[in-house]
């Protein structure tokens, strides 16, 4: 199945991105790469969740906000690319955790977005390598920011 045949497959539905509050791109090609800024989690409302780990959430909730981080980028991603079918392989995650010092399941947290770009791209391309560390504060408080790097496939691989 395709990666647009697998997030139907999930139900899930991808969030309206708000344009950028700062100087910033949501996402850059160059070359066969795709590099997409933080994205933080967002409600329906296109507001941001606030809280932090280990005082406001513990590590499960916020393992489901990693997941809703994901799919936000995978909007920002699709409104990119047209396709999430465009992507061949998932390069690299960088999860942040805004969490207590004595916190230390930051890697738990960001399996909730590692989890779901496997199940969109299969193990194989949508396991990449990643990183997943703790903050002292995130912006606006939010309890995750996730950024990635995609590998997207060639023409002759359409």
């Amino acid at each position: 199945m395709t990666a647009e045949q697998n997030l139907a497959a999930l139900q899930e539905t991808l969030p309206v991105i708000p344009a950028p509050r700062a100087i910033y791109k949501p996402c850059l090609i160059d070359g066969k790469y795709l590099h997409v800024s933080g994205h933080v989690p967002l409600r329906d409302d296109g507001t941001r969740i606030q809280g932090k780990v280990g005082v406001d959430m513990d590590a499960d909730e916020a393992r489901q906000i990693a997941r809703l981080v994901g799919l936000c980028i995978l909007s920002t991603v699709r409104a990119k690319l047209g396709t999430l079918d465009r992507v061949k392989r998932v390069i690299k995650i960088f999860g942040m955790v805004n969490a207590t010092p004595d916190f230390d399941r930051h890697p738990h947290v960001i399996n909730g977005c590692s989890e779901l770009f496997a199940q969109v791209w299969g193990e194989e391309n949508g396991i990449g390598t990643r990183s997943a560390v703790g903050m002292g504060s995130l912006p606006d408080r939010v309890p995750v920011e996730i950024e990635a790097v995609f590998e997207l496939k060639g023409e002759d691989e359409a």
